[in-house]
């Protein structure tokens, strides 16, 4: 037995550290030679990396969110002598190479398994996603290899191999669209877009793509539900303005009217702790800690910093965080701990006029609630007509972990705390 080191990958040529956003292995687990190790974000791709060795995980060097220079160690694997090793992964081989194109007989080794050890992570989870049998596929790659590209070019031509059908190459398969009733659809990364003189291609950048997985990943697992109330602020927006500016003055920085938002949603929750859950398969995670993510948009990206305990934090003290987190994104100091553990997300949709939205929630949180423009309607007050500052808060819901009944008195309760807003009963500090 032997001890092998794994290291950071580069995953491009100016990449020089990655980000383990997930491990899929544990300690104790045993992998062959290219299985998946890890999920690794960088500034311009997202990747898992494959295990170089088969045998047993002994130890993670790093945690998730964890960022890692690229020839850092991440993982320790024992493994049993490499020279046997490549004694079956060469028989292997040398097997699949001769039976490439034929299936296999009573007392061979099945195509697949032999040529396991040859298939990425990349081509791994394709096959999977679109169920072809790689024992049917004949590559282009070195020595034969079945490659990413041989699999899209066979899900873009309709003609995907599956069980119980005859064998086809990637060199074989014909340029014509297949009939819809067998048309599989294509790669997300594959989409074909006509375009015209004038258009303008834009790269996706390492940042766009995590927000895409992670938005896709949302609205594919999570059963999305949605709810609003309308909330008379005028009392909140009173105060507020009777005091920006001698907080400014005072503090430096501004007291906004999401300030306000945040501490009376961060309230709430301690009294509806339903909403400030996670679902986890067979089981619902309450989180005990209260921190309120907030969506802060760049130009091109939106990044979603943490305010942590913010129960625990005055009015005050919630302006400067958000303060503090806006400025780190817009000068690319935020950190990825700056981004972990939040347990509800808070959206500012009012910062850009909207008056009602639908947010998606932020996975693998289970509500997100959008504060809307505070805009001055007429409002009915006692058969009276009065002009009073109205406001918008629509929540989403994971209905998996949340039923309409404990998100609408949530909501109700938000309600109550800024409606009663006042300088008598409230204290910014």
């Amino acid at each position: 037995m032997a001890l092998e080191l794994m290291k950071m990958p580069q995953l491009g040529e100016s990449v020089t550290e990655g980000t383990i956003s997930k491990w899929l292995v544990k300690p104790g687990d045993h992998v062959t030679k290219y299985d998946p190790l890890a999920e690794v974000m960088t500034d311009k791709v997202n990747a898992e990396v494959p295990s170089s060795f088969t045998g047993i995980i002994k130890e993670l060097k790093a945690d998730e969110n964890q960022t890692m220079a690229v020839g850092e160690i991440i993982c320790s694997i024992e493994v049993e002598s490499s020279s046997t090793d490549d004694e079956k992964q060469g028989k292997a081989a040398s097997e699949t190479e001769g039976n490439a194109d034929e299936l296999p007989t009573s007392g061979e080794v099945s195509a697949v398994e032999s040529r396991k050890a040859r298939y990425s992570p990349a081509v791994l989870k394709l096959s999977q996603e679109h169920g072809i049998d790689l024992s049917k596929v004949k590559g282009t790659g070195s020595e034969g290899r079945i490659t990413r590209k041989d699999l899209l070019k066979l899900v873009e031509s309709g003609t995907v191999p599956s069980v119980n059908e005859p064998s086809r190459t990637a060199e074989a398969a014909p340029v014509e669209a297949a009939p819809a009733m067998t048309r599989r659809p294509a790669a997300e990364a594959t989409v074909s877009v006509p375009t015209a003189v004038g258009d303008k291609e834009i790269a996706v950048t390492g940042v766009r793509k995590a927000i895409a997985s992670n938005m896709l990943k949302s609205k594919h697992e999570i059963p999305h539900a949605w709810t609003m109330v309308e909330v008379d602020a005028t009392n909140m927006v009173k105060l507020r303005d009777n005091l920006k500016s001698g907080f400014k003055q005072k503090e430096g920085y501004n007291l906004t009217y999401f300030a306000f938002f945040v501490k009376a949603i961060a309230q709430a929750l301690t009294e509806f702790p339903e909403l400030n859950s996670m679902w986890a398969g067979d089981k619902i995670i309450q989180r005990k800690e209260i921190n309120i993510s907030i969506a802060v948009a760049t130009e091109d990206a939106l990044f979603v910093p943490v305010i942590k305990n913010a129960d625990e934090k005055s009015i005050k003290g919630i302006a400067r965080e958000i303060q503090e987190l806006a400025s780190k994104v817009k000068a690319g100091r935020l950190k990825a701990e700056d981004m972990q553990g939040g347990t509800f997300t808070v959206n500012n949709t009012g910062s850009f006029g909207s008056v009602q939205s639908m947010g998606i929630i932020n996975y693998p949180q289970a509500a997100i609630l959008q504060v809307e423009t505070i805009v001055k309607r007429p409002v009915v007050i006692n058969d009276m007509i009065a002009v009073r500052d109205m406001v918008n808060l629509c929540l989403s819901l994971d209905h998996r972990v949340l039923d309409g009944l404990v998100c609408g008195r949530f909501l109700a309760r938000v309600k109550e705390i800024i409606e009663n807003i006042s300088k008598d009963n409230t204290s910014i500090y």
